[in-house]
């Protein structure tokens, strides 16, 4: 098929794809979830949108000598990341991720079920390690993070994030993350995370996680790093589409119906002021609550007994 500029089918095919560069356990990506969250409710019918794995915890990174040391310093890294995003974290942070593979896979194969179990599944995998402290690093962590999701097949998920066929996905997701466009070797400022393409071992380039790539059929805009939601918004309009403003927000009752679990930040953002119902289930964190749905606790991980060497 024929591409446009940006080289996406749906560009070229006149309508505008939102691609979102990411990682399951990555600490920004984690913090920009209000604003993701509030420009994929915003968007019009008809926008693509797309998310990459770009794979930031890779399976041939070198063993820490130290892990325990290692540990102590992402610990204070992602404390200071959450210092400017808001976002949850956890209040201990057992390890740093192995690899993001499992998760990334699991995510990825949960698409097959349909988008909303893919959401849900994806914001379970965020989750572990900036809730619970403890990362989806290997199968078995990512299904059980899963587990219990309305709609989901787990038995399904299982086999489907093993096949060769969801891993030639994930890889051509972590190729697609290391082959960005010119623009994002540069990225304006005014963010503790500007979001210029990371330059990898072997000499090439990754995208910042996360980056948002807006094409259309006359071209695309990058949105690199941490940004408000209007950066989001402005470069979705530029394409063509028109944006809703203000867009709707929800009360924090029917946020949590619709979204499962909220943060601090994403209660301000995504809904209209009002009082957090009393029937919400709240975990605390690191530096605040997550806030859940009831029948979402009645299976996630941060409501389940933990054994004492997780605690």
């Amino acid at each position: 098929m024929t591409t446009a500029p940006g080289g996406s089918p749906a560009a070229a095919a006149g309508t505008t794809e939102v691609v979102e560069y990411t990682d399951p356990l990555c600490p920004w990506a984690w913090g920009s979830e209000p604003a993701l969250r509030r420009l994929r409710a915003a968007l019009p019918a008809g926008v693509r949108w797309r998310r990459v794995f770009g794979i930031l915890f890779d399976e041939d990174d070198d063993p820490a000598p130290d892990p325990a040391a290692e540990t102590a310093w992402y610990a204070r890294y992602v404390e200071d990341v959450t210092r400017h995003t808001g976002a949850p974290r956890a209040a201990r942070l057992r390890r740093v991720a192995a690899s993001s593979w499992p998760a990334s896979l699991v995510a990825k194969a949960a698409q097959a079920q349909g988008t909303d179990v893919a959401e849900r599944v994806l914001r379970r995998l965020r989750e572990t390690v900036f809730v619970l402290g403890e990362p989806a690093d290997t199968h078995e962590l990512a299904l059980a993070a899963a587990a219990g999701i309305p709609g989901l097949d787990l038995a399904r998920l299982s086999a489907d994030a093993l096949s060769d066929a969801v891993r030639e996905r994930v890889r051509a997701d972590r190729d697609e993350a290391r082959r960005p466009v010119p623009e994002a070797r540069a990225a304006p400022g005014g963010s503790p995370h500007p979001g210029a393409a990371k330059q990898t071992g072997d000499g090439g380039y990754r995208y910042a996680l996360p980056t948002v790539l807006v094409r259309g059929p006359d071209g695309h805009r990058v949105v690199p790093g941490l940004r408000p939601c209007e950066a989001y918004e402005s470069a979705v309009g530029e394409m063509g589409t028109t944006m809703p403003v203000p867009p709707a927000l929800l009360s924090p009752a029917e946020a949590l119906r619709r979204l499962r679990t909220l943060t601090r930040p994403e209660v301000e953002l995504l809904t209209d002021g009002r009082d957090l119902p009393g029937w919400a289930v709240r975990v605390e964190t690191g530096n605040g609550p997550l806030w859940l749905h009831p029948e979402e606790a009645a299976t996630h991980p941060a409501t389940r007994p933990r054994s004492p060497a997780a605690r």
